[in-house]
């Protein structure tokens, strides 16, 4: 009985942290597309850079944080991370490549990112 009840709450631990959400992997990928966003948004003077995609930079950021939080990370640890991520990339040139990747992180990890980014950028104004 007792060999039964230990499997059950180990499988119950298994399964729950399972579904807890973001993966240490996608969490790390996480804020480092934010501190690119953030350094995006924040572009030193002379780089060219659509206005848009500051927004969309912006909204991604937002994005990104409100699926974390929905996912059970604290909004301490989260914010901690893409602190580091926003000193490791602020101030440098922008990464056509980086960015890019980092879109395409968000609309394949968070559900219906791609809309969920549209809609914020609709609200930013």
């Amino acid at each position: 009985m007792k060999k039964l009840t230990l499997t059950l709450i180990l499988s119950l631990f298994v399964l729950s942290s399972a579904n807890a959400g973001m993966s240490d992997s996608d969490k790390n990928q996480a804020w480092e597309c934010s501190g690119i966003y953030m350094a995006n948004y924040f572009l030193p003077s002379g780089e060219t850079f659509e206005y848009s995609m500051k927004e969309k930079s912006m909204a991604s950021v937002k994005v990104l944080k409100a699926y974390a939080l929905e996912t059970g990370i604290a909004a301490k640890e989260w914010d901690d991370g893409v602190n580091k991520a926003v000193d490791k990339y602020y101030g440098s040139k922008y990464d056509e490549a980086k960015t890019e990747a980092c879109h395409s992180f968000v609309n394949s990890t968070v559900p219906n990112g791609e809309e969920r980014v549209k809609k914020v950028v609709q609200t930013l104004y």
